[in-house]
């Protein structure tokens, strides 16, 4: 059995360096996405990404992701941040509540549904 900090090499950023990784700012409910674009020569990635990159080819939240991994969320997080500088993946941020449709707004388009 792998130690959890071990999957990440300890790291609590990705490799690129950065003082404030980008992953660090993901928000768990961000979608991921798979770029499709193919890993390049030079990246070492471990069986950890490349789970994560099969697991991201379907556009999904990182909760789900951690979850379907059975990982912390931390390490997926470092994990995506080493993938986002390779341009493997693409994160976007989740919806805003503004442009989510409110409850009431859900029921009156399902009362009209059941009406026809």
């Amino acid at each position: 059995m792998t130690r959890r900090p071990g999957l990440s090499c300890g790291r609590t950023r990705s490799r690129g360096g950065r003082t404030k990784s980008a992953a660090a700012e993901v928000d768990l409910l961000a979608t991921v996405a798979s770029t499709g674009v193919p890993v390049p020569a030079k990246a070492e990635l471990s069986a950890q990404h490349r789970r994560l990159l099969a697991v991201a080819g379907k556009s999904r939240p990182v909760v789900e992701i951690a979850s379907d991994l059975g990982l912390p969320v931390g390490v997926v997080r470092v994990l995506l941040g080493d993938l986002l500088e390779h341009g493997l993946v693409t994160v976007r941020p989740p919806r805003d509540k503004a442009t989510t449709p409110t409850e009431s707004l859900l029921r009156e388009v399902i009362n009209g549904l059941r009406a026809l």
